[in-house]
């Protein structure tokens, strides 16, 4: 993969359609879930299902669903990087627009790489590189239409992987 750049990933954000964006947004969510709900992989299954039919009407129903199924995970005192991930949750626009669905994506592309950063062991080292490629690489994936939702979501649990057993293998460690 080519070296990624916020500029490039803020491009590629500021072109978006609402197809690109809610993927944008709900890939960073899916692959940071495990560090709120290790157990929750398919709470997001309908959301991403709405998101392939474009169907911007069962969206927001899609997304409220989604927070009631996960609420009260990740709410333990003094875990901030759980904290992003709700606040991503959270934060996902009941409206099927363009502009609400940019400041999600953009605010979600921030908060994972935030949550990568902390389980980098430099910060800014091939966790938080391996995110950045990934967001770019939704965006591209999802530029292609519906067919590229497949790429975005195969992305996503990929990302979702490496970020469990990172955190698996720090917890061991500790």
């Amino acid at each position: 993969m080519t070296s990624v750049t916020s500029t490039s990933l803020q491009e590629l954000i500021d072109r978006a359609e609402e197809r690109g964006l809610a993927a944008a947004g709900l890939a960073c969510l899916d692959r940071c879930l495990p560090l709120l709900a290790p157990d929750a992989a398919d709470v997001l299954r309908p959301v991403w299902a709405t998101v392939a039919r474009g169907d911007g009407g069962a969206w927001g129903e899609a997304v409220a669903k989604a927070r009631v199924e996960l609420d009260g995970a990740g709410s333990g005192p003094g875990d901030e990087v759980a904290a992003l991930v709700r606040g991503m949750l959270d934060d996902a626009p009941a409206d099927w627009a363009v502009e609400p669905l940019r400041e999600w994506a953009r605010r979600c592309s921030g908060a994972a790489l935030t949550a990568h950063a902390h389980y980098d062991a430099t910060g800014a080292g091939p966790l938080h590189a391996g995110e950045l490629r990934r967001q770019q690489a939704v965006l591209e994936a999802v530029a292609h239409g519906p067919t590229g939702l497949r790429r975005a979501r195969d992305l996503s649990t990929e990302g979702g992987r490496v970020l469990r057993a990172v955190v698996s293998r720090r917890a061991r460690t500790a």
